[in-house]
Parts: structure tokens; C-alpha cells; sequence
């Protein structure tokens, strides 16, 4: 989500950061997948990731989310002695996530990159699993992320980071949502539907649009309608916010990035999913 203002209320989201090298962090100690029916997520030893798409058969796996999977680190489980799997986590670190920033590059393995988005904020979902957990972890949930390269993910596999030049994108809900109502082209349109997934808010915050977006130019909040299919304007998909080719690490730093190991078959098959959401983005190395 690049902004195209120099309103100081979005200047965060033009920061520039310059990249570094891939560095070692740690490794990946759980993976979990919640399909779309079961109550609580079920852990398996290997999942198959699905660039601009999420993790196979994951219920929040979408193509116009930036929260297409989870990372928690075990420092917050330890912390606060929280039951397996009671931050809703995909994927389950041996750090503290506190450690990542939005705009990240994380490599998983010898295959996968995601895109690190935005923190998780505790829910009060969240809240009536484990009572307490809002006054509590604070931040320490976790952090959210899109899929940029797919590919199988592991147990055991190491995890690299590598600080690009991607824009961070604000942990402030209404931020966000001024953000993507500022970036839909004029003579297009976008439902209140599609903004709450687009900017990675519950749908239930719908109700509060108008409000946020009467701080926009009525040209633009004008483009985001609560049933934008009544109006004659062409609908938006949003997939330029989540195009981040241009700032890609070079596939020289990327092959250095990959460690050429056997790959370990593990007793467990990965959970096949839907793949028909499509791939806003594809990493290719030439």
C-alpha cells in the first residue's frame, strides 16, 4: 500500500527503508491450518504456501488480503503460558516477532517468501478463548503477512529476514482504510466489503466507514459505496496495493538466501486447499 499523499498522517506509509542482506532469525517450530468449518486450528507437519493466495486450505487464505497468515512467536506462549495454538497462529516461531517489521521480506526454507504486513491485534474473539489476553500480550500476538513466493513449508525449516524497501503499512485500522479509499482510481468504485478486506479489517467495522472516510475528499470517499454493484462506475480489484515486484531483492541475494539441502520427506502429507484464488504475484529468479 504506497500512499500518493504527503499528508503527514500517511507519511509512514512512503518511508523508504534501505535493504539489507537475508540473516538468520530463528526457525519454524509449528504450523497450523484452520479449515473452513472446524473450530480451532489443527496442526500438521507441512502445508503447502500459494503466492497472493495463502496457505492451502487455510479459511483466511484470500487473494485481497493482507492477512493471509499469522506468525506468533513461542516467546509470547512462554510468557504467559497460553495453550497450544491460543493465539490462532499459522505459523509458530522459535523468536519474538517483536523482532519484524512491516515491509519485511521472511524466507521460509528453500522455497517460500512472505511479506510481512502489519501486527495482529488481540480480538475480543481472542479474549473469550483466554480471558485476560487483551490487558496482557499486547502487541505480542503477532504479525500478519501475505505469501510472495509459494512453495512446501516444514517443521524445522530456518527463517530468514530481509529488510526491504516495501512501505510499512499502519497497525491503526483507520489508516488503513483511508489508505486504500485514497488508492482506488478515479472513475472506479469498491463496496464497503471489499475495503474492510482490502485494508485487513472485520467486516463488522463496516458500520463505522463513514465516518472514517468523511475525512477524506468527497471525490474520493465518493468511490467507496456500501453496495458499489449499484453504481456505474467499474469495479476495482485492488490488486495494485499488493504488487511489490519493484521492490524485490536482487536473485543474486536471493539465491544466497537458499540453503541447498535435501528436502526431508515427513510422514505427514500437507493439506490440499483451493487454489483457484489466483496469485497477484509471482517471485521468479532468473
Amino acid at each position: 500500500m504506497i500512499s500518493d499523499t504527503t499528508d503527514p498522517e500517511f507519511s509512514t506509509f512512503a518511508d523508504i527503508r534501505r535493504p539489507t542482506r537475508w540473516r538468520s532469525i530463528g526457525s519454524l517450530i509449528g504450523i497450523y491450518v484452520r479449515l473452513a468449518h472446524e473450530p480451532a486450528p489443527r496442526p500438521v507437519s507441512c502445508i503447502q504456501a500459494i503466492a497472493g493466495y495463502g496457505l492451502a486450505g487455510d479459511r483466511h487464505a484470500s487473494p485481497q488480503s493482507p492477512r493471509q497468515l499469522l506468525i506468533a512467536g513461542e516467546v509470547a506462549y512462554q510468557r504467559w503460558a497460553l495453550p497450544d495454538a491460543a493465539l490462532r497462529e499459522n505459523l509458530l516461531v522459535d523468536f519474538s516477532t517483536e523482532c519484524l517489521q512491516s515491509g519485511d521480506l521472511v524466507h521460509i526454507g528453500n522455497e517460500v517468501i512472505i511479506w510481512m504486513t502489519f501486527n495482529c491485534e488481540p480480538c475480543s474473539l481472542l479474549e473469550r478463548r483466554c480471558p485476560g489476553t487483551l490487558k496482557t500480550i499486547g502487541g505480542l500476538r503477532g504479525m500478519l503477512a501475505r505469501v510472495v513466493r509459494g512453495g512446501q513449508i516444514q517443521r524445522g525449516d530456518t527463517i530468514q529476514v530481509y529488510r526491504s524497501s516495501i512501505p510499512p503499512i499502519s497497525d491503526d485500522w483507520q489508516s488503513r482504510v483511508l489508505q486504500v479509499a485514497r488508492t482506488v482510481p478515479e472513475g472506479h468504485r469498491i463496496s464497503f466489503r471489499q475495503l474492510a478486506d482490502l485494508a485487513g479489517v472485520p467486516s463488522a467495522y463496516c458500520r463505522a466507514f463513514p465516518r472514517v472516510l468523511s475525512r477524506l475528499p468527497a471525490t474520493l470517499a465518493n468511490r467507496v459505496a456500501s453496495n458499489a454493484s449499484a453504481s456505474t462506475a467499474k469495479l476495482w480489484t485492488g490488486n495494485e496495493l499488493f504488487d511489490v515486484r519493484a521492490h524485490l531483492p536482487p536473485s543474486g541475494a536471493l539465491q544466497d538466501a537458499v540453503e541447498h539441502r535435501a528436502c526431508t520427506t515427513l510422514p505427514s502429507a500437507p493439506l490440499q486447499g483451493n487454489t483457484s484464488g489466483g496469485t497477484f504475484l509471482t517471485l521468479t529468479e532468473s
